[in-house]
């Protein structure tokens, strides 16, 4: 598409028209030879009131749609529709409607009169020259012709492609068609409504474009590492669990529409099936005095962890290098689930849950400071925050973790505090998972503190 100079009104569309005829007429002149006799009358074909007169006659070739036929099947024959988005009534269901002013029409037709569709398409000022002969645009108008009477036919030639081809609205046999029940008598076929459905094309090409983005735009595969890392992360992570993708149009994409090349063909379709029951990943601490005996080993991957750690050990590995990368490999994977712990509980309960529900009243006092971190911020709770700010109870969680982690290890393996040490250091230095928790909360923490001071 040409770019139109900003200069807008009558000397912007003038000016954009120019532009695009004089491309237009040097992509063809390239291809001839300078003694070529046809150069003459390819560049008498290409001035402005020639090209615009015939492009009028070639527009009845072509239709500019929102709502299209073509996609519901291929050999379809009925009513495409052109809606603007914007004089939809609007409802609470996505729909076309929510494209407001911002929407990409759609054309089908004869391929060889798509060069008339680029020209009302061309912009000036962010305004099309379609949008503006459809609002009797006075500076559209002549930019078409001097004379306003041919200005006038030409404007109603070229914005007739938004209007069905056919006398009235009509479907075909290979269209689909269903019975929408509209009244309160189900055996009364007068209290139905036939609808002949049809694909909005603006609306999926809008769709297509915003999961394009959020699939593979730069800052989703940022959030997407940082997931996969477990690392935290300022931006949002966009998924769509069971995206679908329906080719459309075969080797002819063209066929049903512009906008369907453009998407080479794709259609998305987002899962529409109804959620599946599962019971919670994360269990709750009901009645227990540390998460580590109970809902910390019931992690499928902290079990399996713990085993490989286990069996490592037990094959007495040789001191060097690479039995400590295989060591902290592990135990990395047992922090990380650790921290994925702590995160799911902290969002799964209400702040305050370790002393509100009674449920967990048994619960060590440094794990409610670790996992209920924002009861600080509870206007009774300022004993709580001064003991979570002084930051005494990382060392005895870290303690617990070794403790427990030296508990299941035991049994060929000779374990005492030397190892236990271990541990704990490992989860206590953990930079990217643990201590990173811990900063966050503690810069949140602090901002409230100092906000509560007189």
């Amino acid at each position: 598409m040409s770019e139109a100079p900003a200069t807008g009104g009558k000397a912007g569309y003038r000016a954009a028209i120019s532009a695009f005829l004089q491309e237009r007429l040097q992509a063809k002149l390239d291809k001839l030879k300078p003694d070529d006799p046809q150069r003459d009358e390819v560049i008498a074909s290409f001035a402005h009131d020639v090209w615009l007169a015939s492009a009028a006659k070639r527009v009845e070739q072509i239709q500019a749609v929102t709502h299209s036929l073509k996609p519901i099947h291929p050999d379809a024959r009925g009513t495409n529709l052109y809606v603007e988005p914007r004089t939809l009534p609007p409802l609470a269901e996505l729909g076309s409607h929510a494209l407001g002013e911002r929407f990409v029409g759609d054309v089908v037709g004869n391929a060889a009169a798509l060069d008339v569709y680029k020209l009302l398409k061309l912009e000036v000022n962010g305004r099309s020259l379609l949008t503006a002969l459809l609002a009797h645009d006075a500076d559209a108008l002549a930019a078409l012709h001097a004379d306003p009477a041919q200005a006038e036919k030409l404007r109603d030639a070229f914005v007739s492609l938004t209007q069905p081809r056919a006398e009235g609205p009509s479907s075909h046999t290979l269209a689909k068609q269903l019975y929408w029940f509209t009244g309160t008598d189900a055996c009364d076929d007068a209290h139905y409504t036939l609808l002949a459905p049809l694909y909005a094309t603006s609306l999926a090409h809008a769709v297509h474009a915003q999961v394009q983005e959020d699939r593979f735009g730069e800052a989703n595969k940022a959030a997407r590492q940082a997931r996969r890392e477990r690392k935290m992360h300022d931006g949002v992570f966009h998924d769509y669990p069971d995206l679908a993708v329906q080719n459309m149009g075969g080797s002819n994409k063209q066929n049903l529409g512009l906008l369907n090349v453009a998407r080479g063909g794709k259609n998305y379709l987002l899962s529409s099936l109804p959620p599946q029951w599962q019971a919670s990943a994360v269990r709750l601490p009901v009645h227990a005095t540390s998460v580590f005996d109970r809902l910390f080993i019931a992690r499928p991957e902290v079990r399996r962890t713990v085993r490989a750690l286990r069996v490592f050990l037990e094959s007495n590995p040789d001191a060097n290098l690479a039995t400590r990368d295989r060591r902290e490999e592990l135990l990395d994977a047992l922090v990380d689930e650790l921290v994925s712990l702590a995160a799911e509980l902290q969002q799964m309960l209400p702040p305050g849950w370790s002393w509100d529900d009674e449920r967990f009243a048994d619960l060590h006092r440094s794990e409610q400071l670790w996992l209920d971190p924002l009861r600080a911020e509870k206007p009774d709770e300022a004993d709580f925050a001064r003991e979570w700010l002084q930051m005494d109870w990382p060392a005895v969680v870290g303690q617990r973790f070794a403790n427990w982690l030296n508990a299941q290890l035991r049994g060929k393996l000779p374990l005492g505090d030397a190892e236990a040490r271990a541990w704990q250091k490992e989860l206590l230095t953990d930079e990217d998972g643990f201590q990173q928790q811990l900063r966050t909360l503690r810069q949140r923490l602090d901002r409230t503190a100092t906000e509560v001071m007189p």
